[in-house]
């Protein structure tokens, strides 16, 4: 049973994708580490890496290709300035030298180097080969990343039992009611309890607002930039000019100020769904601008349970704060957690369902919570909305995380919303389709769905619709 922690849910990267950008980043700092426990760091003379199905069918619009790069260049995509991302590619490409674990200078041809090889490996769909190579022989490795930034080497069972210290150790959401009916805890109560074995309380909320900052400066961020996304496809930055329309006179200077600026401007109900679209529209188009991001649970779908979040704040409570912040954080990766359990969130394995859905499910439930649902209303709203997204192909124009993504994020925030408050109307005893049982058909739904539509940019809008047109 795996204990799987908040914070492993949320995560604060770079985008433009968190399986094809993040998870093979932290593959390249592992594979560091691989080389560094056998103290040969300084014995590298070159490195290759293979890149295989979907991460070479779309590596090149989702910047793999970048990631890797830095990934061996030994920065961090947590904390690594966005400012400095360009600079060091632009270096690797022009001088063909790559600063190594920044420990000595190799050579690094991008366009020799890094093979976009168009065959799956078997184990998942996002599989990379790191190969260095020594004086003497060479050291291969093969990761796979399977969705959110979680990274694997494909030899572990990931399913098998966990010895940690959770006392709340679930992998259904039955389970998990069961827990929240004999402790009386709320879903967000009883996984502090767990998330306590691994922090202080003082550290988990400074780390639930330290994510929560980042959501909020990426929102800002893209409601105060304005021009056309990179990628080629020349899209056009929405978010500013949506917010310079929603906006009123009201001065601020820093995204806290912001907020009680929004909170007090008329907004009726046409408003409403203009705010929480901007709100997912900057996110988005930040992350496609290889900006920082809260992987919320993958970096495709981060609009969401910010936007969702903004709105709570800014348009239905406005006497919220840090309180229902990180309850509201808490609920979010407690749901994407079952997901990430019973099913993927790699739209690689299962679409966009696993992506855009997952991420309104989250949404949905934490918004739930807030509202004063009870744990069970709080699984149907996830359920709601997780149902409403079933069968969501991945059809990435051009291999970015472009068009359809950055909209789909508006749209899974609004039925977010929608799910919350129809769940809160709900009766439990006549819920007909259990959270579990989504998950389960979500699961299916993923398998018998054809590969093209499985963030391969082979099917759907990446062929009905010519990038030259763009």
């Amino acid at each position: 049973m795996e204990c799987i922690s908040v914070f492993d849910m949320l995560k604060i990267g770079v985008g433009p994708s968190s399986s094809h950008t993040l998870g093979p980043w932290r593959a390249a700092e592992a594979f560091l580490k691989e080389i560094s426990e056998q103290n040969k760091i300084q014995e590298v003379k070159k490195v290759v890496v293979d890149l295989y199905g979907s991460l070479s069918l779309t590596g090149k619009g989702h910047a793999t290709d970048y990631a890797v790069m830095l990934g061996l260049s030994g920065t961090d995509p947590e904390y690594i300035p966005v400012d400095d991302i360009q600079n060091i590619i632009e270096h690797i490409q022009l001088n063909k030298q790559l600063h190594f674990n920044q420990s000595h200078w190799i050579d690094f041809d991008p366009e020799l180097d890094v093979v976009f090889n168009r065959e799956f490996l078997d184990y998942h769909a996002n599989g990379l080969k790191f190969t260095a190579y020594f004086d003497q022989g060479k050291y291969e490795s093969i990761f796979y990343s399977i969705g959110g930034g979680f990274i694997t080497k494909g030899d572990e069972q990931e399913n098998k039992e966990v010895t940690c210290d959770f006392p709340y150790l679930f992998n259904t959401s039955e389970e998990l009611l069961n827990f929240c009916k004999t402790s009386g805890l709320s879903i967000s109560e009883l996984m502090r309890e767990n998330e306590r074995t691994i922090r202080t309380d003082d550290e988990i909320d400074a780390e639930l607002m330290r994510v929560w900052n980042t959501m909020l400066e990426c929102i800002y961020i893209g409601c105060h930039t304005e021009g056309i996304l990179p990628g080629g496809l020349n899209v056009r930055r929405r978010a500013y000019d949506l917010h310079e329309k929603l906006k009123s006179d009201l001065p601020y200077e820093n995204p806290w100020e912001w907020i009680q600026a929004i909170r007090k401007t008329k907004i009726a109900f046409r408003q409403i769904f203009k705010w929480v679209s901007c709100y997912a529209l900057a996110v988005n188009e930040v992350n496609a601008s290889l900006g920082r991001v809260v992987t919320a649970p993958t970096n495709g779908s981060a609009g969401v349970i910010p936007a969702v979040l903004m709105y709570y704040l800014t348009i239905d409570n406005h006497k919220a704060g840090e309180k229902e912040i990180k309850q509201f954080l808490m609920v979010a990766g407690v749901i994407g957690s079952i997901f990430k359990k019973g099913a993927t969130i790699s739209a690689a394995m299962g679409g966009c369902q696993a992506e855009i859905g997952v991420s309104s499910a989250m949404a949905a439930a934490a918004l739930c919570e807030l509202l004063g649902g009870t744990p069970e209303q709080v699984t149907i709203a996830a359920e709601i909305a997780m149902e409403h997204h079933l069968g969501l192909t991945c059809d990435p124009i051009g291999g970015l995380v472009q068009i359809p993504c950055i909209e789909r994020n508006t749209m899974g925030a609004i039925k977010a919303i929608n799910a919350a408050e129809l769940a809160l109307d709900t009766d439990p005893f006549d819920v007909k389709v259990p959270l579990d049982k989504v998950v389960d058909t979500m699961w299916e739904t993923a398998k018998d769905m054809n590969n093209k539509y499985k963030e391969t940019s082979e099917g759907g809008l990446a062929v009905t619709v010519n990038v030259a047109d763009c």
